[in-house]
């Protein structure tokens, strides 16, 4: 099959009587895009960005109603959106139970496994120390360089002028894993036990660059959220595939 990277070729395009049937798109734009009278059976779309948008079928847009089924089948999602304490805190006590659950009982076997070049879960949890390490220590503690060397960095950031040297090459050992996520799991309980309304207004930079976004304490906390629910998601879904 023939494979199309980084073209822009398709923007504006109309394709009529036109197969894509078991066509695969990745990190590709798609916003806008009108399809009618369309067979539409078996499209599987997962788009982390959906809740940022629409997303119109029929004329009815779906995003709210995936939200609340999300809400329904990961009790405590809902409040990655806190804006308390009290909220926050809840909100990433129910997401590291539901973690530990999966953790727990994933075969030892199979925290390698990969579905379709999807992260495994040793590398999922690898990209969560990541995702602590960047909001947690860069943004709202603002140390300079914030990553741990076994971080799993998200796809594209050497293209980006990402600076990889600070990440080991060679895959470490899912016990070093395991304990370095338990440090970063505790590092945010013990920021959230404290944190208060005012620390949580406290404006940031965004530890990822850009000066068009400066998130507050509260949201650099609510992005970490997001990450965990994300990613809980993404591995269950590709562990339950595994035959």
């Amino acid at each position: 099959m023939t494979t199309y990277f980084g073209t822009k070729e398709f923007e504006g395009a109309t394709f009529v009587k036109t197969s894509f049937k078991g066509a695969t798109l990745r990190f590709s734009d798609v916003s806008g895009v009108s399809m009618r009278g369309v067979d539409v059976d078996g499209l599987d779309i997962d788009s982390h960005d959906l809740f940022f948008g629409s997303l119109l079928i029929n004329g009815v847009d779906v995003v709210p109603l995936v939200d609340a089924e999300l809400n329904r089948q990961f009790p405590g999602r809902e409040l990655q959106k806190a804006q308390t304490p009290e909220g926050l805190r809840e909100g990433w006590n129910a997401v590291q139970s539901a973690w530990q659950h999966t953790v727990t009982n994933t075969p030892p076997d199979l925290v390698d496994a990969r579905i379709d070049d999807e992260w495994s879960l040793a590398q999922t949890l690898r990209h969560l120390i990541l995702a602590t390490d960047a909001w947690l220590g860069g943004g709202i503690l603002q140390k300079e360089q914030p990553f741990h060397e076994i971080g799993q960095i998200f796809t594209g950031a050497a293209e980006m002028g990402f600076d990889m040297s600070i990440f080991r090459v060679d895959p470490p050992a899912y016990e070093e894993i395991l304990a370095v996520r338990a440090e970063r799991q505790r590092q945010v309980t013990e920021f959230l036990a404290t944190a208060t309304v005012d620390l949580l207004a406290e404006e940031r930079a965004d530890p990822w660059g850009g000066g068009d976004w400066r998130p507050s304490v509260g949201d650099c906390i609510r992005v970490i959220l997001e990450e965990e629910w994300a990613h809980l998601r993404y591995i269950r879904r590709d562990l339950a595939r595994i035959p």
